[in-house]
């Protein structure tokens, strides 16, 4: 079962329990994978529908962090609440050592030994991390490697 499949029988999983914040928040996931399709005029695979999926929950987290800022517990815990419905459609997640050995690895794959060659190595390393790591992670443990 594919990741769209996935998504329209948790809806409906959703619909029969009436948990309507999940099937809210699994219905706003979908509009966007159903527009994107729209606008290509295509079924998207798995790893364009993880691609929408890494940036919903990307997009949930940065709310959060105004949320937080401003004091607005209410919609943090809702934002929360999105990102962990989101996070179950994602892959495992890396730990931070499994990321530091992969960023460690790609560094002496493509021979780079300072901070210019940050963007050489951020190219070779998403591919092999996407969906897995945030980006934010593996962008500063690219940093600390390639002082």
């Amino acid at each position: 079962m594919n990741l769209s499949e996935r998504l329209n029988e948790d809806m409906k999983q959703a619909m029969k329990s009436q948990d309507k914040f999940k099937l809210s928040t699994i219905r706003m996931v979908r509009s966007t994978i159903k527009n994107l399709e729209i606008d290509l005029k295509r079924t998207l695979d798995d790893n364009e529908v993880l691609d929408i999926l890494s940036r919903e929950i990307k997009q949930r987290k940065d709310a959060l962090q105004e949320f937080e800022k401003a004091g607005r517990e209410d919609l943090a815990a809702s934002a929360r609440a999105e990102v962990e419905i989101i996070a179950v459609y994602l892959p495992k997640q890396l730990t931070e050592e499994e990321i530091k050995v992969i960023v460690q690895q790609t560094i002496q794959e493509t021979g780079a030994s300072s901070k210019a060659d940050m963007g050489k190595v951020m190219s070779a390393l998403m591919p092999k991390v996407k969906g897995r790591a945030d980006g934010k992670l593996v962008n500063q443990a690219v940093q600390q490697s390639l002082q």
